[in-house]
C-alpha cells in the first residue's frame, strides 16, 4: 500500500490526475491523491474555497457545496481506481450507473477540505461497485455506494 498524510507530498496532484481523468475546470473536483490500493482503495483530497465557481449560486450570503458535486468528486476518486491501471486511457470512458444508500450528513462550506476514502466493493467485466465516504476534519459528511462502467469511446 502507498501512503502519504493530506500535508505530505502528494502520490498523484492535480496535474497527474488530469493525466489519467478527462475532466478539466470547473469540473475537475480531485486536487490529489494521498493513497492508492489499485483496485482495491484510493484516499483523495479536495480543498473547498470560496473561489468555486458554483458558490456564486449556492447559495448567496450562505455558501454550501451542493451535495451533487460532493458525489461527483467521490466518483471522481473513484475513477482512479479504475483509470490509473488502465493502458489505454485515450480509448475509455467512465459513466454512472447507479447510486445507492447516499447520505448527506453535514453541510460542506468554503475552507473545508474534503477527504474521499473510496473502497472497491465488486469489479465484474467493466462494472464498478464502490463505497465511498467523504470527510471533513475526520467527520462523516456523505456516504453512498456508486456504480460505474468502463467503455470504449
Amino acid at each position: 500500500m502507498i501512503e502519504a498524510t493530506e500535508s505530505a507530498k502528494p502520490l498523484l496532484d492535480a496535474v497527474a490526475i488530469q493525466g489519467i481523468l478527462p475532466h478539466r475546470y470547473p469540473f475537475l473536483l480531485v486536487d490529489k491523491i494521498i493513497e492508492l490500493v489499485p483496485m482495491e482503495r484510493v484516499v483523495g483530497i479536495k480543498n473547498v474555497t470560496i473561489n468555486e465557481p458554483f458558490f456564486q449560486g449556492h447559495f448567496p450570503g450562505n455558501p454550501v457545496m451542493p451535495g451533487v458535486l460532493i458525489l461527483e468528486a467521490m466518483a471522481q476518486t473513484g475513477g482512479m481506481l479504475m483509470l490509473n491501471t488502465e493502458s489505454d486511457l485515450q480509448n475509455k470512458v467512465v459513466y454512472f450507473t447507479g447510486i445507492d444508500k447516499v447520505k448527506f450528513r453535514k453541510p460542506v462550506v468554503p475552507g473545508d477540505q474534503l477527504r474521499f476514502e473510496i473502497e472497491m466493493l465488486k469489479f465484474r467485466r467493466a462494472i464498478f461497485k464502490m463505497k465511498c465516504r467523504a470527510f471533513v476534519a475526520g467527520k462523516l459528511v456523505c456516504e453512498g455506494e456508486l456504480t460505474a462502467a468502463m467503455l470504449d469511446k
